[in-house]
C-alpha cells in the first residue's frame, strides 16, 4: 500500500471517533467526481443529475421521511485527492459515496472503502459507481461495498463490435483512447474483439494519449488521415472527445466514429460542426429519443429545470431508483444493509426492460443501444445542445445479450 493511501486511512480511523452522529433525519450522498480541471463539464452535469433526482423525491416527501441530501466534492479527477475528499466526506458523517469518472479514481475509492470498513466495522461506508467502467472494478479488483451501475467497457465493446462486424463497409480502423485503465482496456478489448469477430479488419494505428491535458488533437487527426482508416474506435470523453471532433472538422476527415461518450459535454456540438451525419455513434444504456412515455416525460421535466440540458445519465436514475428501493424495504440506512438488499435486485429500468444487479460481481447488467446522431426524424423530438440533430437507435441489445462472465471472487463481511 503506497504512503498516500496509509495516511488517509490512519485520518479515517482517527476522525471516526469524533464524528458527529448521523443525522437521522437526512439521507446524504457524497458526489466525488470533478469540478474543475478538465472534467469539470462533465462532473457538473453528474451532480445536476443526482441533485435533481434528490429534488424529485424531497419534493413527495423524501425516503421513509428523510430528506436526500447530495453534497458534491471536487476530485480534479485525481485519485489521490478523491481518497482526501471521501474523507472529509465521512467526516460530514456521509456513508454513501457515488462517483464516475475516471477508473483510476474508482479503483482508488473502491480499494479505500474496502479497507476503511475492515477497519471501522458497524460505521461502514458504501461506494455506487455511476460511470466508471474499467472491467476489473468487478473482476479482479471486485468488493462487496462497490456495486456499479453503468455498464463496463467489455461489455460496451462486445456490443459494438457485434454491430461493428455486420457493416460490411468498415476495412481499416484506428484506434484513439485516453492513457489511463480505461482507455487501455478499450484498445485491449476492441482488438481482441476485432480479430475475432472481423478478422479481415485491418487496425491501421493504436494510439494512447495523457488524459484531460491534450488542448489541440490535429497532430492525432493527421495521423488518422494518413493512415487511410475509414472508421474510429474511442473511448475518449468530456474534453477529450469534444476537441478531438473539433480538430477532425478543422482537417476535413470523413470517417465513421464508435464511441462510448460521443454524448457528453460538447460532443453534440462537436459532431454537428464536424458535419458527419449519422457516422458517429455510442454505445449507451439510453438516450432521450427511445419511444418509451416515462422516460421522455421526465427528459422533458428534467431539460425545463436545467435550461434545456439532456439527461446523459439514465444510469443515476437507476442507481437512484434501486438505492431508494432498498432503503425503503429495509427500514434503514445502513450500508451493510443497503448492500445486502442491492445484492440480485430486479427494477424496470428508466428507458424501459428489465434490469438487475448481478449478486456474483456487482455489475448491474440492462437493455443496451447503439445511438447514431444526426438529422432527427418525426421519430425524434428531442435534439442535443440545440444542434437541431438528435440520437436516434441504431440496434438494441437486450439485457440477457449483454452479459459477460466474471472473474469476481468476493468476500462478503460476517
Amino acid at each position: 500500500m503506497n504512503s498516500g493511501v496509509v495516511k488517509v486511512l490512519a485520518v479515517a480511523a482517527a476522525s471516526f471517533a469524533a464524528m458527529s452522529a448521523y443525522a437521522a433525519d437526512t439521507i446524504k450522498i457524497a458526489y466525488i467526481d470533478p469540478l474543475s480541471g478538465g472534467g469539470a463539464s462533465v462532473g457538473e452535469v453528474g451532480y445536476k443529475h443526482f441533485q435533481f433526482i434528490a429534488d424529485q423525491l424531497n419534493a413527495k416527501g423524501g425516503v421513509l421521511g428523510m430528506k436526500v441530501e447530495v453534497v458534491a466534492y471536487d476530485n480534479k479527477t485525481n485519485p489521490q485527492e478523491s481518497l482526501i475528499q471521501v474523507q472529509k466526506a465521512i467526516d460530514a458523517s456521509a456513508r454513501i459515496i457515488t462517483q464516475g469518472n475516471g477508473s483510476s479514481v474508482a479503483a482508488a475509492i473502491e480499494d479505500f472503502v474496502a479497507k476503511y470498513n475492515d477497519r471501522n466495522p458497524g460505521k461502514e461506508i458504501i461506494y455506487l459507481n455511476y460511470a466508471a467502467v474499467d472491467p476489473s472494478l468487478t473482476n479482479e479488483k471486485c468488493s462487496y461495498w462497490h456495486f456499479r451501475w453503468d455498464a463496463s467497457s467489455d461489455i460496451k465493446m462486445e456490443a459494438l463490435t457485434n454491430y461493428m462486424k455486420t457493416r460490411a463497409n468498415i476495412k481499416k480502423v484506428y484506434l484513439i483512447n485516453q492513457d489511463y485503465s480505461f482507455g487501455q482496456s478499450v484498445r485491449s478489448e476492441a482488438m481482441k474483439m476485432l480479430k475475432q469477430k472481423r478478422p479481415d479488419i485491418e487496425i491501421v494505428g493504436n494510439e494512447l494519449h495523457p488524459l484531460l491535458k491534450i488542448t489541440d488533437f490535429a497532430p492525432y487527426i493527421a495521423k488518422i488521415k494518413a493512415s487511410g482508416a475509414d472508421s474510429v474506435i474511442t473511448g475518449n470523453w468530456g474534453q477529450d472527445f469534444a476537441l478531438l471532433l473539433k480538430a477532425s472538422a478543422d482537417a476535413g476527415l470523413q470517417v465513421d466514429w464508435y464511441t462510448y461518450y460521443a454524448g457528453g459535454a460538447g460532443g453534440p456540438t462537436a459532431i454537428k460542426q464536424a458535419n458527419v451525419p449519422d457516422r458517429v455513434f455510442a454505445i449507451v444504456e439510453g438516450h432521450a429519443n427511445i419511444p418509451n412515455a416515462p422516460s421522455q416525460e421526465l427528459e422533458k421535466a428534467f431539460r425545463a429545470k436545467l435550461d434545456g440540458q439532456s439527461n446523459w445519465y439514465p444510469r443515476a436514475f437507476n442507481e437512484m431508483t434501486m438505492l431508494v428501493k432498498a432503503i425503503e424495504e429495509t427500514k434503514s440506512t445502513d450500508p451493510k444493509k443497503i448492500a445486502q438488499k442491492l445484492e440480485g435486485m430486479k427494477i424496470t429500468v428508466l428507458n424501459g426492460g428489465d434490469g438487475f444487479m448481478r449478486a456474483d460481481d456487482h455489475q448491474f447488467f440492462q437493455p443496451m443501444y447503439i445511438a447514431s446522431f444526426g438529422p432527427r426524424g418525426a421519430n425524434e423530438p428531442f435534439d442535443e445542445e440545440k444542434t437541431g440533430w438528435g440520437w436516434k437507435t441504431a440496434a438494441k441489445i437486450d439485457t440477457p445479450n449483454t452479459m459477460v462472465p466474471t472473474t469476481c471472487q468476493m468476500a462478503h463481511p460476517s
